[in-house]
C-alpha cells in the first residue's frame, strides 16, 4: 500500500515536470531563449567536467601551462557541440520529414519546429560562450579570424532562428562540424606529445575524409 502511495506520488512529480517543460521550456516562444541558455550551461558543464575528469585520468594534463589547460578544457566544449549540432543536423535533414517534399506545401526555405529551432539555439549559447572565453583570454584562444568567425556564425545562426527562415540551409552549412572532433583530437595528441605517433597520422587522414564527405553531403 506504502509502495503504491509513493509510486503515485512520483508519477504525479513526474507529470508536473513533463507539464513544466511542455509549457514553459519547450513552448514556442520560449525555445529560442531556454535553448541558449541551456546551450551555455551545458558549455560550463562539459568544461568543468573535463578539468575535473583531465586531472584524474591524464597524466599529461597537469604538465600542461594554464592557457593549454584552458584551452584542452575549451576543446572539449567546441567536440561535444560539434557532435550535437553534426547529429541533429544529419537528422533533420535526411532523416526527419520536416524538409520532405511530401510533407508540407510550404516553400522549404520557411520550414521550422521546435526541435529545430531548438537545436541551434544550444548552438547560439555555444558560440556566445566560446565567444567570451576568446575574449576573455585573447588572443591565447585565438586571434582576429576566430573572433570573425564566431561573430558571423552567431549572427547567421540566431537569424535563422529566430526567423525560422533557411533553417535547411543552414543545418547543410552546420554538417561540416564533423571534422571539429578530429580537428580538436590533433591537437590533444600534439599536447600530450604524440605528434610522431601513429595515432597522430591516422587522425590527420580520417580528418581528410570526413571533411571530404563533409563537403559533399553540404553540396
Amino acid at each position: 500500500m506504502l509502495a503504491s502511495k509513493e509510486m503515485m506520488k512520483f508519477k504525479s512529480y513526474q507529470n508536473r515536470a513533463n507539464l513544466f517543460v511542455k509549457e514553459y521550456l519547450l513552448a514556442d516562444p520560449l525555445i529560442p531563449y531556454t535553448s541558449i541558455i541551456g546551450g551555455i550551461f551545458a558549455c560550463k558543464m562539459v568544461y568543468d567536467l573535463t578539468q575535473l575528469f583531465s586531472t584524474v585520468h591524464f597524466k599529461s594534463y597537469s604538465s600542461l601551462t594554464r592557457i593549454q589547460r584552458v584551452e584542452w578544457n575549451n576543446r572539449s566544449m567546441s567536440t561535444i557541440h560539434a557532435i550535437f549540432i553534426t547529429t541533429m543536423s544529419l537528422y533533420l535533414v535526411f532523416c526527419s520529414n520536416l524538409y520532405s517534399d511530401n510533407q508540407s506545401s510550404e516553400l522549404i526555405t520557411f520550414r521550422s519546429s521546435s526541435s529545430s529551432t531548438f537545436a541551434l539555439g544550444v548552438s547560439v549559447g555555444y558560440f556566445i560562450a566560446d565567444l567570451g572565453m576568446i575574449f576573455w583570454f585573447f588572443p591565447s584562444l585565438g586571434g582576429y579570424e576566430y573572433v570573425i568567425h564566431h561573430l558571423l556564425s552567431l549572427v547567421a545562426v540566431a537569424f535563422s532562428m529566430l526567423s525560422g527562415e533557411g533553417q535547411l540551409y543552414t543545418y547543410m552549412v552546420l554538417i561540416s562540424e564533423t571534422t571539429t572532433p578530429g580537428i580538436n583530437l590533433r591537437w590533444y595528441l600534439d599536447a600530450a606529445g604524440m605528434k610522431k605517433s601513429k595515432a597522430y597520422l591516422i587522425n590527420g587522414v580520417v580528418i581528410f575524409i570526413a571533411w571530404l564527405v563533409g563537403q559533399v553531403i553540404a553540396v
